[in-house]
């Protein structure tokens, strides 16, 4: 089974839960990016860093472009990001997720030619931090560590990480992915961590499903 194959079938098998205990979270999903869009992230690697967009981003974006966080009645102070179902946050779009891993103006690297890509952030407004994929698979990346990103990864793929989520939302423990634990708040998957929540109103009304 391919690359695309085993994230096509782990993204059908978390989003067919989404829909049955998370269907706000599910609504947040966008339409797969445009194949140009996809296309450029792999000729802007190619040209500036010298290798390709990892295959296992390149399906995922063709079955997901990113999310749209939902609005949602009675989250007064948009503490529920609809869109953040997974624990590293929200999938980052082409453009965004190539943002951060480009040279800058100066043409430097401050990833140090790490052959990796960002894909997953909770700093949606300036990515700071978040998960990378690469050829030896994903991994958690930081902008004030980034020396030696890239050197060894926490999951063996997107597809096993997806994998990981679920099993983590059916099965537990909640725990299986670090503090941060499942819960469902007014139809979204959120994971937040309870001795440091980040929800405030909204904690109210959230459960953790273990």
């Amino acid at each position: 089974m391919n690359d695309q194959q085993n994230v096509a079938e782990a993204w059908c098998r978390l989003t067919g839960w989404l829909k049955t205990h998370a269907p706000v979270s599910c609504a947040s999903l966008l339409p797969p990016a445009a194949e140009t869009a996809v296309e450029a992230a792999d000729t802007a690697l190619k040209h500036h860093l010298g290798f390709g967009l990892p295959a296992e981003l390149a399906a995922l974006w063709r079955l997901c472009g990113g999310v749209d966080h939902q609005e949602i009645e009675h989250d007064e102070e948009g503490e529920i990001g609809s869109g953040a179902f997974l624990p590293g946050g929200v999938i980052m779009a082409p453009v965004d997720a190539l943002r951060p891993r480009l040279p800058d103006h100066s043409g430097l690297d401050w990833w140090e030619g790490a052959p990796v890509v960002p894909w997953l952030t909770r700093d949606e407004a300036g990515p700071e931090s978040g998960y990378w994929v690469g050829a030896i698979g994903v991994g958690r990346w930081g902008l004030d560590s980034l020396p030696g990103v890239g050197a060894t990864a926490a999951f063996p793929s997107i597809a096993a990480y997806l994998d990981a989520v679920l099993r983590t939302v059916t099965e537990g423990p909640a725990d299986a992915m670090g503090p941060d634990v499942p819960g469902l708040v007014r139809g979204c998957l959120i994971w937040e961590n309870p001795e440091h929540p980040l929800l405030d109103e909204a904690l109210t009304h959230w459960t953790p499903i273990h």
